[in-house]
């Protein structure tokens, strides 16, 4: 008798967990709504951060779904950070990297940017409206991608997946006047405001982080009226709703620059109750799993019930078969900055728990370089003028000078990374495992940018991962040739020697880059870096050689660069060739121009960005001569 009361006490729980299953499987594929704020980092807002304000919308969410405590854009600028959120990929790898774009690239072959998968499946997909992306968008992604866009178009009863932007904590919105400044007092209190610690304290600095702080307050509002929307029309219960910010904030230092506040974004994602089942975390709480933009959207997909496609770099953090287990072993994430507008840089960071390695390849060209859109703002222009006058400390002074190659940070105890532990003997190991993390990273991928932008568009544009693959030999190598930088130079200097004497246009290129980092050490090859800056087949190399010369006070560099300028024919290469100019002209250097604008090719006078520095060039540098 026990027996077969055991037996059917057995049976009883069988049906009941199948039960369970078979109701989870019928249930509808969840609507997903992402609702993103441009332009803000976590650390305006109060749940992510003490000296953030409060904003009882988002709080609403959080209180139905999972904070995440660790998200990340993959990079601090909105065109690099969107194409990464639409293809799942690390952007120096598919060659849309570079922001704005001057062409864009074709989506690897065989991958769909990600709403074209929900689509296929039978979703309807809407985008309200910002793109912004680097890469060619086919017909099939969005159903509608306009300032109307809206999921109340659908067919009855079809699932939608939908992006709301609010634009209102642009950058754009920081471009206020001086007497817009003294006439619209903050609703935050700008005597008790926070200024993070590498800023100056100046008034100007109090109203503008006010004034920003205002800006979350009323992003907040909008948030809510997009759920309103939602709940009136009882779709809550059958919609899954993330929030985040498209990169880092606006304030000096943070969008464009690869900081924890031009990377590190809110994320709260809502959960209804009948999906609870797709978390792993509990509802209300917080989880600390590392998550980036690359992961967004297999993400969005693995919730959708869709298998992620092959080509993604990406990893869902919800949904089908994502373990408490495997959130608890995401603790890294990977960034990435190349050209800002009309500012070249190339930065890489690997942060792992609470350090963060920063890899500089090119740390001459500091932080505070000339970027015309990012001066718009009173705050940049009173930060440099403040420099300029000797009026800063030393770590307020940091944004104008030459970085160290290599930087690290313990980011939980110093959040606006004032102090590289780079040296720290008792973080030497901690130091040489992130290096080679992310010295394996930009290898593997392979990463594009070791190829300047010029020649990637005239070589590699129709299509940059194949191209990266066929020359992922070439990239290490280069890769290797600028890691001569970390080492002492008498164990650099035959590897530098030997680069500079390669057949190899871009050997050279870097081993040029090489020398401006050892700078008075290098002076040996003085007569090769000479000869290049004379002979040199490729244009570029012949700058970076004037630019070497001229970073040891051994040649002026104006009739090199300058004759470079006139002599490209290839928007990008000026642009870069612009790039130095500035960068000589700027800084601890001084040197003169005399540049003749009309002595330009025509044809790429056109560039955006182009624009910029030639107005620069016109209005500040010739000025001086």
């Amino acid at each position: 008798m026990k027996t077969a009361f055991k037996l059917l006490f057995f049976l009883l729980i069988l049906l009941t967990i199948q039960s369970c299953k078979t109701q989870v499987a019928e249930l509808p594929a969840p609507n997903i709504v992402w609702i993103t704020s441009e332009d803000n980092s976590k650390h305006y807002i109060k749940l992510f951060d003490e000296n953030g304000v409060a904003t009882p919308n988002i709080e609403s969410l959080a209180s139905q779904g999972v904070v995440f405590n660790h998200a990340f854009s993959n990079a601090p600028v909105c065109s690099v950070a969107r194409s990464t959120l639409i293809t799942g990929s690390y952007t120096p790898r598919i060659g849309a990297q570079f922001h704005r774009k001057i062409q864009q690239v074709p989506m690897p072959e065989g991958l769909e940017m990600f709403p074209a998968y929900l689509r296929q499946a039978g979703y309807y997909t809407t985008n309200n409206s910002k793109e912004d992306y680097n890469l060619v968008k086919s017909d099939s992604v969005w159903d509608d991608s306009s300032k109307k866009a809206t999921w109340k178009n659908r067919k009855e009863g079809q699932p939608f997946f939908h992006v709301f932007n609010l634009g209102d904590s642009h950058e754009s919105r920081l471009h206020f006047t001086e007497e817009k400044m003294k006439n619209n007092p903050t609703a935050t209190d700008i005597n008790t405001v926070f200024v993070q610690p590498n800023h100056p304290n100046t008034d100007l600095f109090k109203y503008t982080n006010a004034f920003y702080r205002d800006r979350m307050v009323h992003i907040d509002k909008q948030l809510g009226d997009v759920v309103k929307e939602l709940e009136e029309a009882g779709l809550m219960d059958s919609t899954i709703i993330f929030y985040y910010g498209d990169h880092g904030g606006v304030l000096p230092g943070s969008k464009g620059y690869i900081y924890e506040t031009g990377l590190h974004v809110p994320l709260v994602v809502r959960v209804p109750e009948k999906y609870k089942h797709l978390v792993n975390a509990e509802i209300g709480g917080r989880e600390d799993a590392f998550v980036s933009f690359k992961d967004f959207g297999p993400t969005v997909l693995n919730l959708a019930g869709i298998t992620v496609p092959e080509g993604m770099d990406g990893m869902p953090f919800m949904g089908k078969n994502v373990t408490a287990e495997y959130l608890k072993e995401c603790d890294e994430t990977y960034s990435y900055a190349d050209r800002f507008d009309e500012k070249y840089d190339m930065l890489r960071t690997v942060r792992k728990g609470k350090y963060k390695y920063m890899r500089s390849y090119q740390p001459f060209n500091f932080d505070g370089l000339m970027n015309n859109y990012r001066y718009k703002q009173l705050a940049y222009q009173e930060w440099a003028d403040l420099y300029e006058a000797g009026k800063l400390n030393d770590v307020q002074s940091a944004f104008f000078k030459e970085r160290p190659v290599e930087l690290l940070f313990d980011v939980e105890a110093d959040p606006y990374e004032t102090k590289n532990l780079a040296n720290n003997e008792n973080l030497k190991d901690t130091l040489l495992e992130l290096r080679g993390k992310l010295n394996n990273w930009v290898e593997s991928m392979p990463d594009l940018s070791f190829y300047p932008e010029h020649y990637l568009i005239k070589n590699a544009f129709e299509n940059p991962v194949e191209f990266g693959q066929k020359h992922k030999e070439d990239i290490k190598r280069y890769i290797d040739i600028s890691n001569l930088s970390l080492l002492d130079f008498e164990e650099a200097k035959d590897g530098i020697e030997a680069s500079l004497k390669s057949s190899d246009p871009w050997d050279r290129y870097w081993a040029i880059i090489t020398c401006s980092i050892f700078k008075e050490q290098a002076k040996e090859f003085l007569s090769t870096i000479i000869d290049i800056s004379k002979n040199d087949s490729e244009i570029i190399n012949k700058v970076r050689a004037a630019e070497y010369l001229a970073l040891i006070k051994h040649t002026e560099p104006s009739e090199v660069m300058t004759k470079a300028l006139y002599e490209s024919k290839q928007a990008a290469e000026a642009l870069l060739i612009i790039n130095s100019i500035v960068f000589m002209d700027q800084g601890e250097h001084k040197y003169k121009f005399n540049i003749d604008i009309e002595k330009i090719d025509k044809d790429i006078l056109k560039v955006k960005e182009l624009e910029r520095k030639l107005d620069y060039i016109s209005n500040v540098i010739n000025s001086k001569k």
